[in-house]
């Protein structure tokens, strides 16, 4: 798995397999995110393996499923609220990219300085300028 870093809290990727899901804890990461659809492409695996998964690995599994090019203010809010926990997190979806920009939102929605919030996101590999002109 192709994890990226983005800040000292959060961590993005592609679609990671089960094994990589529940491997994630041993990395110290204590809340798994799904940032797509259930069943979004045939053979994902279903919300409930996905749990189970991260569970396996001592982790908490949460969905804030959206579609491409669908992010609203609700998934943003959800993520904050995650992020206001303190807990390590490590969000998913089909390439990373809408992990990446729900990160950015949320991060927003707290007052984080986008200069960094791009920088950091362009060093990942992804565009978020869309995120930091709409939040």
């Amino acid at each position: 798995m192709d994890s990226k870093q983005l800040d000292s809290q959060v961590s993005v990727s592609a679609e990671p397999t089960l094994d990589q899901i529940t491997a994630l804890g041993q990395q110290g990461i204590e809340v798994v995110v799904c940032n797509r659809p259930e069943q979004e492409a045939e053979g994902q695996p279903t919300f409930a393996e996905l749990e189970k998964a991260a569970q396996a690995g001592g982790m908490t599994f949460v969905a804030i499923p959206f579609s491409r090019g669908q992010m609203q203010p609700q998934h943003c809010l959800a993520f904050a609220e995650l992020l206001d926990s303190g807990k390590k997190v490590h969000a998913f979806c089909r390439t990373g990219n809408r992990s990446c920009n729900l990160w950015a939102g949320a991060r927003c929605l707290g007052g984080a300085d986008r200069k960094e919030l791009h920088q950091a996101a362009q060093q990942a590999g992804f565009d978020i300028s869309g995120v930091l002109v709409s939040y």
